[in-house]
């Protein structure tokens, strides 16, 4: 089935205490379209960039079957450009630089040939966005929505009538708290599911990941590995894993929603193994199932009976 992501392209500089990377290919349309093209070839991607945007990564979005139809470029304006700079224990940041560039001007039209996806991906955008987008949407199986503190804080009022036609919402524990107001997980999970998603999935960064649907809470740990290079877009390479294996499938059960959960963390632990999207561009299917096989044995033990 088709995933239509919107999003963010960006030229991001990067830097961590273990190097830095000059205007490498960032955004979350990136990342969420490269993560979910390893489950299905009928990804379909909207945003813009600038002039400046390189000829060779417009060449690999192509080389991922992605659809780039959808993608404007701007002949005046040069593309978004984020520089941020990470501490040494990589949960905490600066932003040393953000340029829109064309994406101050980003304004989404969906053609006719995407207005029929059956998934739909709503990357990091001002929620009045993503409601003028799904609005130009025909009847999709499921749309999934993701947003930030900074939309929680300016746009509230826009964000909680954005998420009366979103069905599933990824969000990370503090915006999970600051939306809903309350402090333990669950109860915001619950709180949340009154503003319109029924299923809601909680990423906790090197804590792992927590799905709530129905009465079920499923909880998914995250890979413990031994070196993190850079954590940029690992959040979106999880929707993208996650909405890739989702619309591969077509499958909205429980049991397939965790089996996505697993997906997009082992794609997210792959992502931050190196910087920028170099941890995803060019993944083999048993790199991936291996990993997934790892996330296997993390949770997997053996049933004894109490004596």
């Amino acid at each position: 089935m088709s995933l239509l992501v919107i999003g963010s392209l960006a030229l991001d500089t990067i830097e961590t205490p273990f190097g830095k990377a000059e205007r490498t290919l960032g955004g979350s349309a990136t990342f969420i379209s490269t993560s979910a093209s390893y489950f299905t070839n009928s990804v379909r991607l909207v945003g813009i960039v600038g002039y400046d945007f390189p000829q060779e990564e417009i060449d690999f979005l192509k080389s991922k079957s992605i659809d780039i139809s959808g993608l404007e470029i701007s002949k005046t304006k040069k593309t978004f450009h984020w520089h941020g700079k990470y501490n040494f224990d990589l949960n905490t940041r600066e932003s040393i630089t953000t340029e829109l560039n064309a994406f101050e001007s980003f304004d989404p039209l969906i053609s006719e040939k995407f207005k029929g996806s059956e998934f739909v991906c709503l990357g990091n955008l001002h929620p009045g966005l993503q409601k003028k987008v799904l609005k130009q949407i025909s009847n999709p199986k499921l749309i999934m929505c993701d947003t930030m503190n900074f939309w929680i804080d300016g746009a509230y009022n826009d964000l909680v009538e954005t998420l009366k036609l979103v069905n599933l919402l990824v969000i990370n524990d503090s915006e999970a708290r600051e939306l809903s107001k309350e402090f333990n997980l669950v109860s915001a999970a619950k709180k949340i599911m009154q503003f319109g998603p029924k299923i809601i999935i909680i990423k906790k960064g090197e804590h792992g990941a927590l799905l709530f649907m129905n009465d079920m809470i499923f909880t998914a740990p995250a890979y413990p590995l031994e070196k993190v290079f850079d954590p940029t877009g690992a959040g979106d390479t999880f929707a993208g894993g996650l909405m890739g294996w989702l619309s591969k499938t077509g499958d909205l059960s429980e049991r397939n929603l965790k089996l996505a959960v697993i997906y997009g963390s082992a794609m997210a632990s792959l992502a931050v193994e190196k910087f920028s999207l170099d941890g995803i561009r060019n993944l083999s299917h048993s790199q991936i199932m291996n990993r997934f096989g790892e996330f296997k044995k993390l949770t997997h033990f053996d049933e004894v009976s109490l004596i």
